[in-house]
């Protein structure tokens, strides 16, 4: 007999404990670990393009490669938190990761060099287990400033593997930060070994297969998902041409700018990103559609100080604050509101939502390198704006249905 997709075995009784915040504290960390891992290599992209000679037209191929496997492991991966101990999962999946990242840090040949990058994108999605593991142990009353902790550990991961990539880069070359972050990885391996519960209640009564399938499914029942993942698509899109293509002015003349002082530029957006943490509860009071408007307006905005980066090193900064500011506030309006929807499948609404997140990404990095060699810098934030301006349309035109 068929079971319905919210059908669940019956739970173990687990006792609610307070999540401590030092244990919190180290899934952030964790999760900044493991996300870092997709990022590294966009300040790093003309040092690997020199080193393997790339052209500069392809060498975005590293970022894609690497982000269409970090969605392949969003659905493959991701949902087995339902089926599997999470405490296995996680553990192996970074083990497995450590492995992957030495890989990277030994590639002779660009071959190797992608297949390794492969590798670490598929695996760097134990950081949405991760999340979705918190959200589980913590007591129902602080769940949401639990969650809202681990989330920030993701945030800045994410902008501060520029600054960590340009610094390790300067001081022992570009091999040196796969292979201090697969020693990192191995740590905190072992820390969450000894912190993770060893057992789990059982999750849902579905086999991997239906698993699967019911994360597709999610697209067709849930419309506000689909508009939501859409508007995810193109802000990443967004985001990822800026942060992909920008190592490349940067380093050229007449800035020429080191590693570090590029990877610098990491955080002007943390303090954006940072700066929309209010935007969560915009959206609990209501202001989802709001919040989502403004914010693809100021993304929109922060091209016209990008644009002039090549001129001025302030206009960036500000440009950069506005674009991580309001990427920020659509992700976290788009996460506050999906979930409202079908609470008993988050782990699948995270999957589904996060793969057209990961795909926007992939395509912005191999779009913007491209653009970048025939037209330059100026293409590239006519790029980035048209994107901007696309999901400011989108957003208008479905608003009154999200």
């Amino acid at each position: 007999m068929k079971m319905k997709m919210s059908e669940t075995r019956p739970m173990q009784a687990v006792p609610v404990h307070s999540m401590s915040r030092s244990v919190a504290l180290l899934f952030a960390i964790a999760c900044g670990l493991a996300v870092a891992n997709v990022y590294y290599a966009q300040p790093l992209l003309d040092a690997m393009a020199n080193e393997f000679g790339i052209a500069p037209s392809s060498v975005g191929v590293v970022i894609t490669v690497t982000q269409i496997c970090y969605a392949l492991g969003l659905l493959l991966l991701v949902p087995l938190g339902d089926l599997l101990n999470r405490r296995r999962l996680i553990t192996g999946q970074m083990l497995l990761s450590v492995l992957a990242l030495i890989a990277v840090s030994l590639a002779p040949s660009r071959t190797l060099l992608l297949m390794g990058m492969a590798a670490v994108g598929l695996l760097a999605v134990v950081t949405q287990t991760l999340v979705a593991f918190a959200s589980t142990l913590a007591a129902p009353a602080e769940r949401g400033r639990i969650v809202g902790l681990v989330t920030s550990g993701v945030v800045i991961g994410i902008l501060l593997a520029r600054t960590v990539a340009g610094v390790l880069t300067d001081l022992a070359g570009w091999r040196s930060v796969y292979l201090v972050s697969a020693v990192l990885t191995l740590v905190m391996t072992a820390a969450l070994f000894r912190v993770l519960p060893k057992n789990e209640p059982l999750g849902a009564a579905l086999s991997y297969s239906q698993l699967l399938r019911s994360v597709i499914l999610l697209y067709v029942q849930e419309r506000i998902l689909r508009i939501r993942a859409i508007l995810a698509l193109l802000i990443f899109t967004a985001f990822s041409v800026l942060w992909t293509s920008l190592v490349l002015p940067l380093s050229a003349p007449p800035l020429s700018l080191s590693h570090t002082a590029i990877g610098a530029f990491g955080l002007a957006g943390v303090a954006g990103a940072l700066a929309a943490a209010r935007a969560g509860r915009l959206a609990d009071q209501g202001l989802g559609q709001r919040t989502t408007g403004i914010a693809l307006s100021l993304l929109l905005l922060a091209w016209l100080p990008i644009r002039y980066t090549e001129h001025s090193l302030f206009a960036l900064v500000l440009g950069i604050i506005l674009l991580d500011l309001a990427v920020q506030a659509v992700h976290v309006t788009n996460q506050s509101m999906i979930f409202t929807v079908r609470p008993e499948a988050r782990s699948r609404l995270t999957a589904s939502y996060m793969i057209f997140y990961s795909i926007g990404s992939a395509i912005g990095a191999i779009a913007s390198t491209h653009v970048y060699a025939y037209a330059g810098w100026n293409g590239v934030c006519l790029l980035g704006a048209g994107v901007s301006a696309l999901a400011l349309i989108f957003w208008a035109v479905t608003c009154h249905s999200s």
